[in-house]
């Protein structure tokens, strides 16, 4: 085979794979990657959309949403609904998974109890959200509960009220979310050699110890990158904000995704919500880049 030859086989090679990916890079570019430089202009526009030739803003639009109380508030309740449900969700799913992996309940039950625990992955948001608004409205299950057991002495008004609209949606995504992180663990849990445990009896370790010291340090890496996802996902919860509350009452459950839907299509400013939407696209890439490094380190 001539040299000319052997350059052109490399060069074919190498290109192949390029030619096999082009597709879906294809569909990447005009899915993804469009959309976000056509908002990253928008950012930067006065009137974009709106009018044919928009002027040049520069950093007018994100000075105008750092201004806003409204923004920082929905940053805030973004945090707050984010860090909660993570914590719930891992804190949650670890104690049904133990559950689940015990050797002390019966394995019929288990098989009735890993049913139940995961039914909140069987239904959308959108059910999610008319499930609890159901259950937590004013003459619903859970009021009636609580004032049949004298906990509460009158109604509730759980979605209406400032005091308790960001609990309450915090907590029907807690119940919603909790899953991923219990079969993740749970499989995590079937991968650590008994070897551990038994060696641990015979130095008379308790329960409590064989937790601290063996199963959470060998689940570490799964907590670690599990709770990192749900970071990124739970942030950009919309559906369940939504139909719930709204973001109301008086912005109680404003969240920067309900924050920068509003600014889109109720203020129709197109170019403050494009803003908005690129301080979301910088929290998350950072988050991201950060999984991916940890990834990488592991």
């Amino acid at each position: 085979m001539t040299r000319q030859k052997r350059s052109h086989h490399k060069l074919k090679r190498a290109v192949a794979p390029y030619l096999y990916l082009s597709p879906s890079l294809l569909i990447v570019g005009l899915l993804m990657l469009l959309p976000m430089v056509t908002v990253i202009a928008y950012s930067f526009q006065n009137s974009a959309v709106l009018r044919r030739d928009p002027s040049f803003a520069g950093l007018k639009h994100y000075q105008a949403i750092f201004d806003d109380p409204v923004f920082w508030a929905s940053l805030w309740h973004t945090l707050y609904f984010t860090c909660m449900s993570v914590v719930f969700h891992m804190t949650i799913g670890m104690v049904f998974a133990l559950m689940l992996n015990s050797d002390r309940i019966n394995p019929t039950l288990r098989n009735v109890l890993r049913v139940l625990y995961i039914l909140p992955w069987l239904f959308t948001a959108v059910i999610i959200a008319v499930i609890w608004r159901l259950l937590l409205e004013p003459n619903g299950v859970v009021n009636s509960i609580l004032m049949q057991m004298g906990i509460v002495g009158s109604k509730i008004e759980w979605f209406s009220s400032p005091e308790t609209a960001l609990h309450a949606v915090t907590f029907a995504n807690i119940w919603a979310g909790y899953p991923l992180f219990m079969v993740s663990l749970l499989a995590g849990l079937q991968g650590i050699p008994k070897d551990f445990y038994e060696a641990a009896d015979i130095d008379g370790a308790r329960a409590y110890q064989k937790l601290i010291f063996i199963t959470i340090p060998q689940l570490m890496p799964i907590i670690i990158s599990i709770s990192l996802l749900d970071f990124i996902w739970t942030m950009q919860v919309f559906p369940l904000i939504w139909i719930t509350t709204g973001g109301g009452p008086i912005y109680a459950t404003e969240v920067l995704s309900t924050y920068t839907y509003k600014l889109a299509f109720s203020s129709y400013n197109l170019s403050q919500a494009s803003a908005s939407a690129v301080v979301i696209l910088l929290i998350s890439l950072g988050l991201t880049l950060f999984y991916i490094r940890y990834q990488r380190a592991r």
